[in-house]
């Protein structure tokens, strides 16, 4: 199973902050550009109404003249990922610490660069899980401990479903 995982994986990579669109991106293009971003890990997809639930409870902020820009789009990445292991009041306490420690470029950057290297390392192709980054926080640490539970989450959920698909095949 770990060759399936590592093979949907071995090309990963997200986006880095300066790469997501920034010119202001509507609630049906947000959900699919977050979903077709996240597709490659199987996770589960995020609906417009779930969006619109998050920025309503200020997990995320409001869209500017009903546009999202870059930031939205990388809290909704980790949303995407987080929500499996993460409850949403959690998820709002952990960008709350975020922002109070580091800009959310910095912090989204750091996800993209912890969720690579742990996945890479859960599906064995790397020995090593990488020390990302030179500064440690709580924050950071909470992170690192998310990505990594939502990581063996992902190579649990990728396995059954490889292990279902060939059953039924």
């Amino acid at each position: 199973m770990q060759e399936l995982f590592a093979a949907r994986i071995r090309d990963f990579r997200l986006p880095r902050f300066h790469e997501l669109p920034n010119v202001g991106l509507y609630l049906e293009q947000v959900t699919k550009y977050v979903n077709g971003t996240l597709a490659p890990l199987g996770c589960p997809e995020l609906t417009s109404s779930m969006v619109s639930n998050y920025v309503k409870k200020g997990v995320i902020a409001a869209p500017v003249k009903k546009q999202y820009d870059a930031e939205q789009l990388a809290y909704l990445i980790f949303i995407g990922l987080g929500k499996s292991v993460l409850s949403m009041e959690n998820i709002a306490l952990l960008f709350s610490m975020q922002k109070q420690t580091y800009p959310a470029e910095t912090a989204y950057n750091y996800f993209c660069m912890e969720l690579e290297n742990m996945l890479l390392h859960i599906a064995g192709l790397k020995d090593t899980i990488d020390q990302v980054g030179v500064t440690t926080s709580q924050a950071k640490t909470l992170l690192r401990s998310a990505i990594i539970a939502a990581s063996h989450i992902l190579f649990i959920s990728n396995s059954f479903r490889a292990i279902q698909e060939k059953t039924d095949a």
